[in-house]
């Protein structure tokens, strides 16, 4: 069983997002929107705290909520955390599966790993991207705190291409392959707070690894947009869930609310036991940004059901 990767309109649509032309009409109006998005940051609550406990951005508080109402995390667990960038959900859920747990952070933007995470920067999207996560998860003890006897053994079976090298080790070509087994699937939790990157224009020499945040400020304010997007990443990182989370897995992923939500949440309760919709504390009045919480993986959900042909 293969896996092809994204279907050809969404991967078209994503590249047509990123294009020039796309782009130019909201130039001006995301310059805008940006010196607001930086004033609102210095006043917010949420952002100040965050500084102060040393998280990466004020969204760790909505996963410390989810986890509290939830419970999704537990020490030992493998999370796969989609759209990782800048890092604050990634440091929550490392935080939260001590011991010996393991976080795969993946993100198109390049950033800081928070310390335990292991990551990828690429292309979700990509095919093989997702087979280079698939062949992350499936060796048990990559992204696993080692003791140094056992270091030198270790980096000998899997090469220099490791995943802090970011290598991809496959061709881009091949389509990846998934676990045939419901003993194949090996992560616990799997994370979505994918949004579609601003592209980047200008400041290339110095802000390509130091200072990539201000491309995270990711909507473009037009709402049927915004929507679109947001369930187009989310339908590939529920496929993606389908094909990688154990029986009782859990899966969590943002969204901005809209048209097509209930369709989603009708694939997400054919795949889980329970699914709740989340606007935490910490989210914005005014922002239409919400979060599924999907629970406890079920062990016999057939693909058709989860992921019905367009």
């Amino acid at each position: 069983m293969t896996f092809k990767g994204p279907s050809t309109s969404l991967w078209q649509r994503f590249q047509l997002c990123q294009s020039k032309s796309s782009f130019a009409p909201t130039l001006f109006k995301r310059f805008a929107s940006s010196k607001q998005w930086q004033a609102r940051q210095k006043n917010d609550q949420f952002t100040r705290e965050a500084t102060v406990k040393g998280l990466k951005s004020r969204a760790a508080f909505k996963l410390l909520q989810i986890d509290e109402q939830y419970r999704i995390f537990r020490s030992g667990q493998t999370v796969v955390d989609l759209g990782y960038a800048p890092g604050s959900w990634s440091q929550v859920a490392a935080s939260r599966t001590q011991p010996n747990g393991r976080v795969l952070g993946v993100d198109i933007i390049p950033a800081q790993p928070p310390k335990g995470v292991s990551t990828i920067q690429g292309n979700f999207l990509s095919p093989e991207i997702q087979q280079y996560v698939l062949d992350f998860v499936r060796d048990p003890k990559r992204g696993r705190p080692r003791s140094p006897s056992s270091e030198t053994e270790y980096v000998n079976t899997i090469g220099l291409n490791s995943t802090e090298s970011g290598s991809t080790g496959t061709q881009a070509s091949n389509p990846a392959k998934v676990p045939n087994s419901p003993t194949e699937r090996t992560v616990d939790v799997v994370l979505s707070d994918m949004s579609a990157p601003w592209v980047q224009t200008r400041g290339f020499w110095n802000r390509s690894l130091s200072n990539p945040y201000h491309r995270m400020m990711n909507t473009s304010g037009i709402s049927f947009r915004d929507h679109a997007g947001s369930m187009d990443l989310c339908r590939a990182a529920l496929e993606f869930s389908f094909n990688v989370l154990k029986s009782g897995g859990h899966f969590v992923c943002k969204f901005y609310q809209g048209a097509e939500d209930k369709a989603l949440e009708k694939q997400l309760k054919a795949l889980f036991d329970k699914v709740h919709r989340l606007k935490p504390e910490s989210s914005r009045s005014e922002s239409r940004e919400a979060f599924f919480v999907a629970l406890a993986r079920k062990p016999d959900a057939s693909r058709s059901a989860v992921l019905p042909a367009e």
